[in-house]
């Protein structure tokens, strides 16, 4: 465990600056445009870039509620699942982008102030998760990584599809 004023190193700081990396090429993704550039789907799928932002955020802060306190503080907030993915009316890029940033402070603080990574907790009833199966925070972070991970380069193709500037390419 770290106070603010002293440097995070090891573990923590490895997955905390990787995660920070995605988030970065995410982030990147969406430089320099427009609320209605970023609402548009621009390829087959019903995704948009700020979408994207936006369930990254949402699922970020949501596996950050289920590694401090389970599925019980995960399932806590109600998820739009369908408008998750877009971009509301009255909602700009630059609301999502804060939010995402809020989201991310917040997980560096839990992270910093977990006195260990394996705390493990069953995961919630879902067709999808193994019965009966724990996640320590350490999993969730990977998850979570991997999760940012996937939807940067997913946001990396709506961008190209929308101007054809590339992030990753």
């Amino acid at each position: 465990m770290t106070t603010h004023d002293e440097i995070m190193t090891g573990e923590r700081a490895d997955l905390l600056q990787t995660l920070a990396k995605h988030r970065g090429f995410l982030r990147q993704t969406v430089q320099g445009l427009t609320d209605e550039q970023a609402a548009l789907r621009t390829t087959a799928s019903e995704l948009c870039l700020g979408g994207l932002i936006k369930h990254v955020a949402a699922v970020e802060e949501r596996w950050m509620r289920f590694a401090a306190g389970g599925a019980e503080a995960m399932e806590s907030e109600p998820i739009d699942w369908e408008g998750q993915f877009r971009m509301l009316d009255g909602e700009t890029l630059a609301g999502l982008l804060d939010r995402y940033e809020q989201v991310a402070r917040k997980t560096a603080e839990l992270v910093e102030s977990l006195p260990d990574l394996d705390v493990s907790h069953p995961l919630p009833e879902a067709p999808w998760f193994e019965p009966g199966a724990r996640w320590s925070v350490r999993r969730v972070l990977l998850h979570v990584l991997a999760e940012t991970a996937q939807h940067a380069g997913h946001a990396d193709i709506l961008r190209e599809s929308l101007d054809g500037a590339k992030t990753m390419g």
